[in-house]
């Protein structure tokens, strides 16, 4: 059974990591996918993935576009609906992370990250709204971060950034409900990606999964199964909520 048969799907993001996974989730089950990649290095890992999408039987684009970067993601949003026709989903992949202690840490650091991982979620929010408040239906998915829950030294701009996801998806679920939108927010814990890469083995890595009551990091595809959930007409009754698909990290 495909859950998302005739869909089209956005995903920030998408180069690598979550954001793959999700649109690999998302055509596997009849999406048509529209994806975003920010960095010329990554041109040729868009080109492979729009491939494979396409190879699984809908249309995908690859877009290079700076989610962090209002008038480009009017830009792309434009594209999409051009091309596509409406959009019926909107995953809000795209992030970053520069840690470092509060003491060290530069405005310009901060800033960055806020750009990235919370201002994104506004400006591809505010261009999409429009075409779902038109068909009256639509699922809106910010992937936030159970750091942004819990917090963590040396990651004050990324629990900043991920705490800020999540109030503005409560806010937006209860701007759009009248209009059959819904609006929610994961919050992965350690997912075994490159941005995670230096956690995979040693002691930081049995430290950090002793801490997880189900014992093992995340991969991508667990999140992208959470994401397809909301996306997809299971979770028809769920809005403003954060799922924390973490292990039991913040039990």
């Amino acid at each position: 059974m495909k859950l998302l048969e005739g869909k089209v799907a956005i995903v920030t993001g998408a180069a690598r990591g979550i954001g793959e996974a999700v649109a690999i989730k998302f055509a596997e089950h009849g999406a048509n996918v529209a994806f975003t990649f920010v960095s010329d290095s990554s041109k040729e890992k868009a080109a492979a993935l729009e491939a494979k999408l396409t190879g699984l039987g809908i249309h995908a684009r690859g877009y290079q576009s700076n989610a962090g970067d209002f008038a480009a993601c009017e830009t792309f949003v434009a594209d999409v609906l051009k091309e596509f026709g409406t959009v019926d989903i909107c995953v809000n992949n795209a992030g970053i992370s520069k840690d470092n202690l509060l003491l060290r840490m530069t405005p310009g650091q901060f800033e960055e990250v806020i750009k990235v991982n919370l201002n994104s979620v506004f400006y591809m929010t505010k261009q999409i709204i429009k075409p779902m408040m038109k068909a009256r239906s639509g699922s809106i998915i910010n992937m936030s971060s159970v750091i942004g829950e819990m917090g963590n030294a040396g990651q004050s701009s990324y629990a900043a950034s991920k705490a800020g996801v999540i109030g503005f998806t409560k806010s937006v679920a209860k701007e759009l409900g009248s209009r059959n939108i819904r609006c929610n927010a994961i919050a992965p814990g350690f997912v075994e990606t490159d941005m995670t890469s230096y956690l995979k083995e040693g002691e930081a890595a049995d430290k950090y999964k002793a801490g997880i009551p189900l014992g093992r990091f995340a991969s991508a595809e667990d999140i992208a199964n959470v994401t397809l959930f909301l996306a997809s007409d299971l979770s028809s009754y769920v809005t403003g909520q954060t799922i924390s698909a973490c292990g039991g990290l913040n039990i």
